[in-house]
């Protein structure tokens, strides 16, 4: 807040560097479960990293109630739910069979569920950041004795050790040659606010062109949660998702017209495609035109397969404001239901199943490549007036997090809504893309729409040609949290959805 200034931590890690097409091209696929789902585990450097920039307290404070939960907690409703339906899918895998079903057995609901491998290695982690502070570190270098305990000792040599005896790609020098960025957000001016996402190796900049292009086709102008409201919020998500999947991969990899996507020029013109009717078409655009210079690489079309994607519920979203007024907002995710069934060893560790969301298409910017960042569907957001912070707003929800972002920053930005009551509102969310995960869904038309939304304006939606997929009163895949600083006075605020167990605390 004092030098306002937005970072973003990336925390996405790479495939493995053994990881190819060729090896995937038998199935078609990178598979969602086991030993192959997982890119280096990134969570702890980008934490560190965090910690080691922003923050205060040592490593081994901060892990302490993460060592306490590790150690037992009791086990709520939600994910209860999903242990009785991934019980089958872990049963693959010992190690994570016998974390999440000890004796063989299904967690229920009251009950303590422990980790006490997970808590071993967060307590080895904690050990290595004290015996620095004790030895003289400072806390900066002793922050990093904590991180490189988990990334180039024991604990790392396990994990590849453990996902080489199961038939994976991941090696201990996947681990210890990792190291996460720091970088600069990706940002527009919209509604008088400026909206900051990650980088291009996210989808979240697809956010910030579907509020561009709103903005552009004169939302601000309709009433919320209107017939042409809703259609113009749906279209211009599905425009921003074209280009998403046409032109969205690991700059580092992927030659990314990011200047030309963001441009207003650009939105204006995508604006200008929605009509009356709905799309039933994939229409992605021309952003070189907008980039100062002519298109270096073919848009890349996915091909359409008709079919859903596989789980997704294993996301949460953590969005703080501190007294300061500094906002952190993060998505930590192991991709879908328990991490990709899988843990390596005996460390405790879930490695996730990321790797799915690659394509396996040489044209697609997002191909596999050996330590290449997948595009993730994990969306932070930090939403800045004039300069100064305002909101840090996230949700789980794989490929629908940015549309139902979107849905709540236009009633807060455009018509000054109560964060709360935003929150709460009647959403949409379309189908109308390519999914990121394992078989690419894709459903052309198709609108999740929530049954409190009005039945002349469903009826409206559908005589526009939206094929409606009408869901309960809160049944949007998504859990909103938000928190942040309330202009003039000053004083703090916070938000959370109904649709998950999302709460809000102040203190």
């Amino acid at each position: 807040a004092k030098t306002k200034a937005t970072s973003v931590i990336n925390g996405q890690g790479p495939a493995p560097r053994l990881a190819t097409p060729a090896y995937f091209a038998p199935q078609g696929f990178v598979p969602g479960n086991g030993p192959n789902g997982g890119t280096v585990p990134a969570m702890l450097d980008a934490m560190a990293l965090a910690l080691q920039l922003n923050g205060t307290m040592s490593l081994e404070q901060v892990l302490q109630p993460a060592i306490e939960l590790a150690d037992g907690f009791v086990m709520y409703n939600f994910l209860a739910e999903v242990f009785v339906s991934q019980q089958k899918a872990t049963s693959r895998w010992a190690t994570a069979y016998e974390t999440y079903y000890p004796g063989g057995k299904l967690p229920k609901t009251g009950e303590i569920f422990r980790q006490p491998n997970l808590a071993r290695t967060l307590r080895t982690i904690a050990a290595a950041d004290g015996a620095a502070l004790k030895a003289g570190k400072d806390r900066k270098a002793a922050i990093q004795a904590g991180r490189d305990a988990f990334y180039k000792g024991d604990i790392a040599r396990r994990i590849g050790a453990a996902v080489e005896k199961d038939g994976g790609l991941m090696r201990y020098e996947d681990l210890a040659t990792y190291k996460g960025k720091v970088e600069a957000p990706a940002m527009t001016s919209v509604f008088g606010y400026e909206v900051c996402k990650a980088g291009f190796w996210s989808q979240g900049p697809a956010m910030l062109m579907a509020l561009s292009i709103a903005e552009a086709a004169g939302i601000g102008a309709m009433v919320p949660g209107s017939d042409p409201y809703l259609h113009t919020v749906a279209e211009s998500i599905k425009l921003a998702f074209d280009d998403r999947n046409a032109f969205f991969g690991d700059p580092d990899f992927a030659t990314v017209p990011a200047k030309g996507l963001l441009s207003k020029g650009y939105a204006a013109q995508r604006a200008r495609l929605i009509g009356p009717m709905a799309s039933l078409e994939h229409r992605f655009g021309d952003p070189w035109a907008f980039e100062g210079k002519p298109r270096t690489t073919p848009p890349f079309t996915p091909h359409s397969i008709q079919r859903k994607a596989g789980p997704t519920a294993d996301t949460t979203a953590v969005e703080v404001v501190d007294r300061h007024g500094n906002l952190f907002s993060c998505t930590p995710s192991s991709g879908w239901l328990l991490g990709g069934a899988y843990i390596a060893g005996d460390t405790g560790v879930p490695m996730s199943n990321r790797m799915t969301v690659f394509d396996l298409d040489p044209e697609s910017p997002n191909v596999l490549v050996g330590g290449k960042r997948p595009r993730t569907t994990l969306s932070p957001c930090i939403v800045l007036k004039d300069g100064a912070p305002f909101l840090a707003i996230g949700t789980p929800g794989g490929d629908n997090q940015d549309q139902q972002i979107m849905n709540v920053l236009r009633r807060v930005l455009a018509f000054g809504q109560p964060l709360q009551a935003a929150i709460e509102a009647p959403r949409i969310n379309s189908n109308h893309c390519h999914g990121s995960f394992m078989v690419k869904k894709d459903e052309p038309g198709v609108l999740e729409i929530e049954d409190r939304v009005p039945a002349d304006v469903r009826a409206a939606l559908a005589a526009r040609g939206h094929k409606l997929d009408v869901l309960g009163p809160f049944g949007v895949s998504t859990g909103i949290v938000a928190a942040g600083v309330v202009p003039g006075p000053g004083t703090l605020r916070g938000g959370a959805d109904v649709r998950r167990e999302r709460y809000v605390f102040g203190w």
